[in-house]
């Protein structure tokens, strides 16, 4: 939904400001991703479309990114804020974090964040690094990639972010890394909130974790994707290597032939909506005042 500025005058509230630190190759279409999901609220949102200030990207245009696009140095020198930052994954998980030519922009990024985010999501490898760098948490290569649409469940009732999820769900997992459940165990300000079912689920690793201190959400899986997307990873993948197995359990009759279903759609939007209405019942109106005193920890 896009609402008109006469109708966004009429609301006597003000718009949620959601950054979206964008580091995926194809910009366009993840940006239209995630933008679908904060936007099908009532609320009223202003998406900030944020990149990595010395990073070119090299599968969007320099026009587009330059029409759409801040750098995170612009916005940092301005002292913008934001109620929400979602940061993307990136087709980089088997490097060493240390390896990643913007890792260190990206740690300035996490010691920029408690004064100026009422509150962020990490999402896939962006979630991972985040738990590497605040906790020390490391990933671990699975032995072959997790691809396809993966049973989950959540652990706990009665939590405003999963609030309207089924008892199970699928969502899409696309990744070749997870996290240790014990180890994050080990950290008392660390939850594992949704997990995988079924076999390999131990292999696999959590898919939703929360820092209650950060107010932050790690999430390794995709409610984000479109329907095609894991069909567009398996025909690349299978280019540079014929042996690639097909996506578990989406494909019709596992026939790579037929159109995949987009059956994790409602959940993706419940999940994303109630994160925009905990950070609307709890972000300052006074825009200036995120990150001033500690404020309300989300899902708890």
């Amino acid at each position: 939904m896009v609402m008109s500025r006469t109708q966004a005058a009429r609301q006597d509230i003000r718009p949620l400001e959601i950054g979206l630190l964008n580091l995926m190759p194809d910009k366009p279409t993840t940006e239209t991703q995630f933008a679908r999901l904060i936007g099908a609220t009532p609320l009223q949102i202003r998406m900030t479309l944020i990149r990595m200030t010395h990073h070119k990207s090299r599968h969007t245009t320099e026009k587009h990114m330059g029409e759409f696009y801040r750098s995170f140095a612009e916005i940092r020198a301005d002292g913008q804020k934001f109620d929400g930052l979602i940061i993307t994954g990136a087709p980089i998980e088997l490097m060493d974090y240390e390896s990643v030519g913007y890792w260190d922009e990206f740690c300035e990024v996490l010691e920029w964040l408690p004064g100026h985010i009422h509150a962020a999501i990490g999402v896939c490898w962006a979630g991972m690094a985040m738990l590497y760098a605040w906790h020390g948490l490391s990933k671990h290569r699975m032995p072959a990639k997790a691809s396809g649409c993966y049973r989950h469940r959540a652990t706990q009732r009665g939590i405003p972010i999963l609030r309207g999820l089924n008892d199970e769900f699928v969502m899409p997992v696309s990744r070749w890394t997870s996290l240790s459940s014990a180890e994050i165990a080990a950290h008392d300000d660390l939850e594992v909130l949704i997990e995988p079912l079924g076999r390999d689920a131990g292999m696999v690793g959590p898919c939703l974790v929360a820092d209650s201190s950060r107010r932050t959400l790690m999430i390794m899986n995709h409610f984000e994707y479109d329907w095609d997307t894991l069909k567009k990873e398996y025909v690349r993948d299978r280019e540079k290597e014929a042996s690639t197995p097909i996506p578990r359990d989406y494909f019709p009759d596992d026939d790579s032939s037929k159109i995949p279903q987009n059956r994790w759609r409602c959940h993706g939007h419940q999940f994303y909506g109630n994160w925009i209405n905990e950070i609307y019942q709890a972000t300052p109106f006074d825009p200036e005042a995120i990150g001033q005193g500690p404020g309300t920890a989300l899902c708890t």
